[in-house]
């Protein structure tokens, strides 16, 4: 605006110097014209040309790119300049007709009556293809030279220079890595065409997809390791940045504005306050990590940049570079046929024939670098010192993406949750140990034979002897520190835990979602997956889908869809059942063992129970552990045949796959233990048998203890293998990919070190990078929640498994792996339901476990019905049944060689039966009807009681805060507020500069033409008439209600400065 305002003044003070000298020296008028011509050309043509380059966009439908090809090019420069603007500025229909409406007629019949010779045409067609001066009042952006240079620090040599191109200036934003194919020595000439060939395929579509990037405005840059490896640096420019940020619609931070106040987690200070008050040297340590503010965001917009803070140090940061980088990688096409409409993004060249090998964003240096965010956060968090200090959560997410963020914010979250689950459980088992001391049933199992020995019948058939209830004083004690009241509360109390947990995580991550710009956040349409595509290669049948209007092929229901399901189901269920055969495979080996060790070892009853459910948890484990890789490998496979179409659908059927078949793997012990070993035995008479076997029987008191020794095995055993293979693993992976992938030169000398080589020989993370971590710890969750009852230090082995967990996996990312895909999520995704429905499911089992598993409820139902005294005394006695050792079935009595006690009539077992003799003997009494009924009842009323509790967790908690409810709230009104203010302060201004200058332009064309002074009054009289008259055709417009009061402010300023400027040059 100055500019051209200096300009207009330097017109008037040429025309009045004309007039002053009565037209004399015209030689030298006709000079200054000229100049001022020449001038006003140049001037205008660069805005022009600016306006061209700038226009050039990508198009964009959907989630779609439609590259610009050369005839889309020319048609856009060829597209009036008006329109230009209104499609880069968005301008309005009332824009459009405020611009047309300036030419007056009075203007329109003298352009028309004056006859211009062709070297006076220049400024006319100039003036008259000019842009409107709405291009000025936009606030202009950062060029490229004031953009921040260095993405990886806040000072230049930070870090490595390689991170930079050769010039040292422009970051690498993106690798791509291709390695070329050389034929060896020993093959024929058939192989070493068909590798040319190969060669010569990878080669044309490496060219026509870098030709892609190039015309989509990055920069490249090549490096050739040994003329075999070859990377590609890849820089995103700043109007690469800025497109792309506004079509992917990224919040990005606004200015700072005064009087906004920033919104304090409530879910998170109120327990890390609590915990602050017991860990205040275990706070983060701000020297390393200052605090974040929050700045307040908005979706990033070219024409509203105003809002934004681009002064910022790294405006757009690493994460927002490689995420718009990525998101041009995975949709540039590789192919010059159209009509192969799916030859595009860079996974599909990955996997098709390796046209290229790796495609990875660069960590920030070495982890030596003292200087790289790298090694801040190796040193500083994933170190085992830090093990109890706080996670620099936005540090993280800065670093590794919202993705990988969120899941350490979920873990951390967890873990923080089961300090209280952990303090319960432990309080839980201290209570238990007393109540082991002064339990009246096991003072009356082990002091039976000072009061009425207790002979129990054999464990199996023939070869198992009578034994003494007194033997298993050592596995009566520990049932009654799992088998007690405590065990009730606490299991109502973990019903009750895992509802809190949910809640507050849903408002927890509400909260992390607000703080990291995701609020209203969805995933766009996606794209079919290449191995989808590839699959259907050959199928000819297409339709056209309904959301993105392009042609994709149509999978055959019949012919594939429904064969692949039915495949996949059958495989699913058989895998289900190979689980189920280890369990019973495992089953056997307890009973041949018992009843081995029964015959040849001196051991006591207890001794011999506890070794053999010992032993079988662990073959248990070892087995759950093989069959864990088979099953992974499989449902990866069966996903694949299934046809899913897009990578969502493909993950959250894998997911449910595994988790399902891990579910059975690991849990299908447990659940035969908890809910059928020793239910269905029947009697000494006539024992239920399954392949000719008797079936296990629980000790007295249940089997707990087995319960017990299975959970704790099991668990703490899969996390301490877990853990071992997550330290050995991406060491002995790394090695490898050193060794497949040759760094060094042929002449065996050492390769300089550079950052994206160094990063070609990590590990590739992946898109499911972090589906076994999850995994891992939703298994771990089910352990403490669904089998809680029988383990209540569950919770506290899993809390020193997590502690560790969360510094492992941070070392292993920093450590061995490639810096992650930068996705953006907004939680846990699928994970989040398979841990509700585990919390539901949970309530049930422990419900079950308390009512059929334990002996809680016969004790209940002994003392307050049929206690003589109201406590516990002969409930062991009430408990046994009688059987008359006569009436074994033949071959089934302990052989003569074998049994100790020859005068045995009677031996007890444990259940509610009639005894010998009795008209109905071996018949279930009515105790035991009573006893199933109080379970039922137990049930119901836990379970409701349970429901209750969970709904009230759930109305109290609500998942957004309101104050957080608010503060969005806020924030959007004060954007809008802000927008409304600019855009009509920006309109204001549009049409006071417009009408500038056309007056300008008028000026112009008089002093082109040598008007005489008739012809010069008639014109500026004919003007005020039209101005006059279009002001009151506007202040009877009533659609303008935002902008009415200043435009007609700016009118009238401009009437009069023309008035003045006219009078200025009549006189």
């Amino acid at each position: 605006m100055d500019e051209r305002a200096n300009i207009g003044d330097w017109y008037f003070h040429e025309r009045n110097q004309h007039l002053n000298n009565n037209h004399g020296e015209e030689e030298e008028e006709a000079t200054n014209i000229k100049s001022t011509k020449s001038k006003t050309k140049d001037f205008l043509s660069n805005e022009i040309n600016e306006l061209h380059a700038m226009s050039k966009l990508s198009l964009y439908e959907g989630d779609d790119k439609v590259k610009l090809d050369d005839n889309v090019s020319t048609r856009s420069s060829l597209l009036a300049k008006d329109d230009l603007v209104n499609e880069i500025y968005g301008l309005n229909e009332r824009d459009r007709f405020l611009a047309a409406e300036e030419d007056s007629p009075a203007e329109q019949s003298l352009r028309s009556s004056i006859r211009f010779d062709d070297e006076g045409n220049d400024i006319e067609s100039i003036a008259k293809d000019e842009p409107d001066v709405r291009m000025n009042v936009v606030h202009q952006p950062m060029n490229e030279s004031q953009y921040p240079k260095n993405p990886f620090g806040d000072r230049e040599g930070d870090v490595n220079s390689t991170l930079y191109f050769d010039d040292g200036e422009r970051s690498v934003d993106y690798v791509l890595v291709w390695k070329k194919l050389f034929p060896n020595n020993g093959d024929d000439e058939k192989e070493k065409d068909d590798i040319k060939r190969r060669e010569a395929s990878r080669a044309e579509r490496r060219e026509v997809f870098e030709e892609n990037l190039l015309n989509e405005g990055l920069e490249l840059e090549r490096y050739v390791l040994d003329d075999e490896i070859t990377f590609i640096k890849i820089h995103a420019p700043l109007e690469v940045l800025r497109r792309y940020a506004e079509i992917l619609k990224l919040r990005m931070p606004m200015k700072l504005i005064p009087g906004m106040t920033t919104f304090k987690s409530r879910t998170k200070s109120y327990y890390r306050t609590t915990l602050d008050f017991f860990m205040k040297k275990f706070v983060l340590d701000e020297k390393h990590f200052p605090p974040m503010s929050h700045r307040f965001t908005a979706i990033y917009a070219r024409d509203k940049e105003y809002l934004f803070d681009l002064e910022q140090p790294n405006f757009f940061n690493t994460w927002v570079r490689a995420r718009i980088v990525q998101f041009i990688l995975d949709r540039q096409r590789f192919s010059r046929n159209n009509a192969h409409d799916f030859s595009f993004g860079i996974d599909r060249l990955i996997s098709i024939d390796e046209t290229y090998i790796a495609a990875y964003a660069l960590h920030d240096g070495e982890i030596e670098n003292k200087e790289s965010r790298r090694h801040l956060l190796y040193s500083k968090w994933a170190s085992l010192k830090k093990i109890f200090h706080h996670q620099p959560l936005d540090y993280i997410k800065d670093y590794f993406g919202v993705k990988i963020g969120i899941y350490f914010a979920w873990l951390g979250f967890y873990t923080y949750m089961l300090i209280l689950a952990s303090i319960a459980g432990i309080i839980s088992f201290f209570f238990s140990i007393k109540w082991m001391k002064s339990n009246p049933i096991t003072q009356q199992i082990c002091m039976s034979n000072k009061t009425e020995p207790y002979m129990m019948c054999p464990l199996c058939d023939k070869l198992c002897d009578y034994w003494d209830l007194k033997e298993t004083c050592l596995q009566a004690e520990i049932t009654s520190l799992l088998d007690n009241p405590n065990t009730v509360f606490f299991a109502i109390f973990m019903s009750f835990w895992a509802a809190l947990f949910l809640e507050n995580w849903k408002r927890y991550s509400a909260e992390i979602t607000h703080r990291w710009d995701l609020t209203g956040f969805d995933v766009h349409e996606e794209h079919p997956r290449p191995q989808y595509l590839a699959r259907l290669k050959s199928i000819k049948r297409e339709k056209k889908d309904f959301v993105t209007n392009v042609v994709e092929p149509n999978v055959p229901f019949w012919r594939m869809k429904l064969p692949a399901t039915l495949l996949s189901v059958s495989v699913v269920l058989l895998l289900i059942a190979v689980a189920f055969a280890t369990v019973l495979g495992v089953v056997l080996y307890r009973m041949s063992m018992l009843a081995s060790l029964s015959i040849y070892s001196d051991f006591s009853t207890s001794v011999t129970i506890l070794f053999t459910t010992t032993t079988a948890a662990v073959i248990n484990l070892f087995l759950i552990v093989i069959l864990n890789y088979g099953y992974e490998s499989l449902a990866e496979w069966l996903t694949e045949l299934e046809l899913l179409r897009t990578q969502t659908e493909f993950d959250d059927s894998l997911t449910l796959k595994i988790y399902l078949l891990q579910f059975v793997n690991y849990y299908a012990s447990i659940f035969y233990i908890a809910f059928f070993k020793g239910k269905i035995i029947g009697t000494p008479k006539a024992y239920n048998r399954f392949f000719d076997f008797r079936q296990e029987e629980c000790g007295l008191g249940g089997c707990l203890m087995e319960l017990f020794i299975q959970l704790a095995i099991i668990m703490i055993g899969k996390q301490t293998m877990n853990c071992c293979v997550e330290m050995l693993w991406p060491v002995l992976m790394k090695y490898y990919n050193s060794l497949r992938l040759r760094t060094k030169k042929r002449d065996g000398s050492k390769e300089e070190n550079r950052r994206y080589v160094n990063d070609l020989k990590l590990i590739e993370f992946g898109s499911r990078g972090l589906f076994p971590e999850y995994l891992e710890m939703v298994l771990q969750y089910g352990f403490i929640t669904i089998f809680v009852t029988a383990f209540p230090l569950a919770p506290f082995f899993a809390l020193l498994n997590n502690i560790f967990e969360m510094r492992f996996d941070a070392k292993k990312l920093l450590l061995h792996y490639r810096r992650p895909i930068f996705a953006r999520v907004r939680s846990i995704g699928i994970w989040y339901r398979i841990l509700d429905c585990i919390s539901k499911l949970s309530v049930i089992t422990n419900a079950f476990i308390i009512a059929f598993t334990s002996d809680f409820i016969p004790r209940l139902v002994y003392m307050f019905y049929y206690s003589n005294d109201g406590t516990l005394n002969g409930y062991v006695d009430w408990t046994l049944a009688r059987f008359d050792t006569s009436e074994f079935k033949n071959g089934t009595a302990p052989l003569p060689s074998v049994t100790q006690y020859t005068n045995i009539t009677e031996c007890r077992y444990q259940d509610f039966r009639y005894p010998p003799n009795h008209p109905n003997e071996y018949e279930r009494t009515g105790v035991f009807w009573n006893v199933f009924a109080a379970r039922l009842i137990f049930v119901v009323l836990f379970e409701n009681a349970v429901a209750v509790v969970m709904l009230l967790v759930r109305w109290l908690i609500p998942d957004i805060s309101a104050e957080l409810r608010d503060q969005i709230r806020r924030e959007a009104y004060i954007t809008n507020e802000i927008i409304i203010k600019q855009e009509a302060l920006r309109a204001s201004e549009v049409v006071s500069a417009r009408s500038y200058i056309k007056s300008q332009n008028a000026w112009n064309k008089l002093l082109a033409n040598n008007l005489s002074g008739s012809q010069l009054d008639l014109f500026i009289h004919n003007q005020q008439e039209e101005r006059t008259r279009n002001r009151c055709k506007r202040n009877n417009r009533t659609g303008d209600f935002l902008h009415n009061e200043t435009i007609q402010n700016n009118i009238e300023i401009g009437d009069n400065n023309l008035s003045r400027k006219g009078e200025e040059t009549n006189v």
